[in-house]
This record gives structure tokens, C-alpha cells and sequence, in this order.
């Protein structure tokens, strides 16, 4: 890569990495080990290709597609289901959380920790990205209908995950 491509391509990373972060840590439910990687892999898919991605008339949108599908595939790997440690629930009210200071955001996280990984991915770039429906289409490769689909059930789910949400806050102020 020549120097100045690969100045535009640290710029674009250096503006947007913070944002791919948050979106993989929504993709991955809350894993940020796993959020990690995806964003990884996506950067380094980014940095090989960079020279096509930066002439995309929306480098955005190409890379949120990156991210999606590696996301995706990383999923598909079996080795990614192996724990070689025991995994505690992360306390997601902790300060030491990269992605705000809202004690009660782990409970937009579990919901989503229990949408099938298409149906989360679907949510977080139309929802989370501000992505619209036929850009999402397009990232996962299905049509825009599925996307409506899978925005109004798992929007249903989550829902119902939030109908409890004032319950769990009243057991924490008072445990």
C-alpha cells in the first residue's frame, strides 16, 4: 500500500474504531473478547482491500458489511463455541465498561444475547448503526422483506425483555 492510501486508511480507522467496537460488542451480545476479534479481522480485511473499499461511494456501509459478515463467519467456526475457561456474566454496570455509563444497558445486552444471530445483527445495524433497510438487506444478503421480518420479531423480543426491566431495577436498589 502507498504511504498516503495507507494514511487514509489509519484516518478512517482511527475516526471509526470506537464505533466498530460498539457495534461488534452489540453483534457479539456483550462479549467484548469476541467484539475484539471481529473488529480485528475486520480491520485487517479493511487494510488488504482498502484500495476497492475506499472507492465505494459509501466506505460506511462497506465496512459495517465487513464487520457483519465476519461476525457471521466467526460464528460459524466451531472452534469459537470452545471455552478454554469458565465464562462469568460480565458485570456490565461496572466502570470499567467502554461503551457508556449506563448501569442498566446490560439489559438491552442480555435481550439481545437471546436473538439468533442474523435477527441481532439485523437489529444492531438498522437500530444501533442507523442503517437503513435496504443497506441492511444488502450486508446480510437477504431481501428486504427478511429484514422487516426479522426487525418486528426481534423487536418483539426485546419487548417482552423490557417489560421486566422496572422489576430488575427495583431488586437492585434494594440488594
Amino acid at each position: 500500500m502507498r504511504s498516503d492510501s495507507e494514511a487514509d486508511y489509519t484516518t478512517y480507522v482511527s475516526a471509526r474504531l470506537t464505533a466498530l467496537h460498539r457495534a461488534a460488542y452489540l453483534l457479539c451480545g456483550g462479549d467484548k473478547d469476541r467484539a475484539d476479534d471481529v473488529v480485528q479481522v475486520t480491520i485487517t480485511k479493511l487494510y488488504r482491500s482498502w484500495k476497492k473499499a475506499s472507492r465505494a461511494d459509501n466506505v460506511d456501509a462497506y465496512v459495517h458489511r465487513m464487520l457483519v459478515r465476519t461476525y457471521i463467519d466467526e460464528r460459524r467456526r466451531l472452534w469459537s463455541l470452545v471455552r478454554l475457561l469458565p465464562h462469568a456474566e460480565d458485570g456490565l454496570a461496572g466502570g470499567d465498561e467502554p461503551y457508556g455509563t449506563v448501569d442498566d444497558r446490560g439489559v438491552l445486552v442480555a435481550a439481545l444475547r437471546t436473538l439468533p444471530p442474523r435477527q441481532r445483527a439485523v437489529l444492531v445495524l438498522r437500530f444501533l448503526l442507523d442503517r437503513p433497510v435496504d443497506e441492511v438487506a444488502e450486508t446480510l444478503g437477504c431481501s428486504v422483506g427478511t429484514v422487516k421480518s426479522q426487525s418486528s420479531r426481534g423487536l418483539a423480543v426485546l419487548r417482552a425483555a423490557l417489560l421486566d426491566y422496572p422489576k430488575t431495577i427495583g431488586m437492585r436498589s434494594h440488594g
